[in-house]
């Protein structure tokens, strides 16, 4: 399962030297065995693509923990081992369990915290300060954040003002992706508007083929979809209001929401088996059955975020032809943009934990991890040119451009046992909006009822 993450867009393109980071990279394998004998003074940006220099740490070993599975996990490995390769130190990677706080928490109860975990919650980068779990960033991690990241992603890592967290992976959450043959023979368009995603969805359905496939079976797609929906049609202060629990999830607003959703949920044959078959959905199987099947997928479009790619690779669909992707459309007066991210944080404070996080704040790791595809960094000087991909390359753009006009993911803002937790809070209360979406003055109550209990307030 892909955890939820957390919502941006970071700021303004490249620099000449990340320009180099591409074709210096073949390099730095080679280069990585001088390094070691070099120490830190041999290395320059031009012959061995580092931009950042690391100390030597031979005999150090580290933990390092995140929720990432299959391809995701396979490839940030790839990014440690580099780590390894430059600085001497071993690192291991534990394989943590949602929710995240929970894992960490049993770990710390043991005696055997990882030396650094990759929280995907502000909430929960907050939780484990003030829990005394997280330790603050040192000087150089710091100035990597200060030359790489725009100012708004740098402040969303910070707890108190002091800088805990570095921001290593984000996703643009606003992504619809469809299946280009079924779009073809269908005649549809790439929808700008909510009305004519729903245009498109008919004239899909009249072709044969079911429009949509919903990761019913997992709470968190659920979250996305409303929150999409909310900040471009109730506005970002509206949103801002909601994610604090400053106004009630029974607001016009969140009612309006949830019956613009229903407009889509509630019809049992625009949803790959139907209300009770997206509840069963889970969602790397929700991507790959829009993808497999030739013309005759189970669905014709898929929603989620730019990691979506890593599931299409596992069809014989190629992004970018087969696969194609739309921004969601505007359901108020803009398209919304959602995003997230996952955060390296400290909880064993070391010289070679913070060169750790150093090096994930660096360009040097990112640009490493964007050539494996499926991955968006938020670091404005990964070049665009290492991503794989047109499509890639098209949601990179889109997410460093934006600068500091982002919008956090909604429930990645909330207490855990009301936006993160599987089976519990807003997942579940989703799920059961998805099974009766008629139901919408209920859904409201219980997501209420929900958030007023785990913020601890009554709106």
């Amino acid at each position: 399962m892909h955890s939820k993450s957390s919502t941006f867009r970071g700021h303004r393109a490249v620099t000449a030297v990340a320009a180099l980071l591409a074709g210096a990279l073949a390099l730095t394998a080679c280069a990585g065995g001088d390094d070691d004998k070099e120490g830190t003074g041999g290395k320059t940006g031009a012959t061995t693509g580092t931009t950042v220099t690391l100390p030597k740490l031979d005999g150090a070993k580290l933990e390092v923990s995140a929720v990432w599975t299959g391809g995701e996990q396979a490839n940030f490995k790839k990014v440690l081992a580099e780590f390894e390769k430059r600085t001497g130190a071993s690192v291991t990677f534990v394989p943590a369990q949602d929710p995240i706080i929970n894992f960490l928490g049993s770990k710390i109860a043991g005696g055997q915290p990882p030396d650094v975990a990759l929280l995907p919650q502000p909430g929960a980068i907050k939780q484990a300060v003030d829990k005394g779990w997280a330790k603050p960033l040192g000087a150089a991690a710091v100035k990597e954040l200060a030359e790489n990241y725009s100012q708004g992603w740098q402040d969303i890592g910070k707890v108190d003002g002091k800088q805990y967290g570095a921001y290593y992976k984000a996703a643009n959450k606003s992504l619809i992706w469809y299946n280009a043959q079924v779009f073809e023979n269908a005649g549809a368009k790439e929808p700008k508007t909510w009305q004519e995603l729903l245009t498109a969805s008919q004239a899909v359905y009249d072709s044969g083929v079911t429009p949509f496939s919903v990761a019913g079976a997992d709470g968190w797609p659920l979250t996305d979809w409303f929150e999409n929906i909310y900040l471009s049609q109730a506005g970002p202060e509206k949103y801002d209001q909601l994610a604090q629990h400053k106004i009630k999830w029974t607001d016009p607003s969140v009612k309006r929401a949830l019956t613009t959703l229903a407009e889509l949920w509630g019809k049992k044959d625009y949803l790959a088996g139907g209300q009770k078959g997206a509840l069963q959905t889970e969602f790397p199987q929700s991507v790959t059955q829009t993808f497999t099947g030739g013309d005759q997928p189970k669905s014709a479009m898929v929603y989620e975020g730019d990691f979506v790619q890593v599931n299409i690779g596992e069809t014989e669909s190629e992004v970018g032809t087969d696969a194609k992707v739309f921004p969601f459309p505007a359901v108020g007066d803009s398209a919304p943009v959602v995003s997230g991210g996952d955060a390296a944080v400290i909880l064993k404070d070391s010289k070679a934990a913070q060169a750790l996080v150093t090096f994930l704040a660096s360009p040097d790791a990112a640009t490493i991890q964007a050539g494996l595809g499926g991955y968006l960094s938020p670091n404005k000087n990964v070049p665009l040119s290492a991503y794989p991909n047109e499509v890639q390359r098209k949601i990179a753009k889109a997410l460093v451009e934006a600068g500091d006009d982002f919008r956090f993911d909604m429930s990645d803002q909330a207490p855990q046992a009301f936006g993160g937790t599987p089976g519990k809070g807003e997942w579940k209360d989703l799920q059961d909006f998805l099974r009766n979406p008629e139901d919408v003055a209920g859904a409201q109550a219980k997501l209420e009822r929900d958030a007023a209990a785990a913020y601890g307030n009554g709106g």
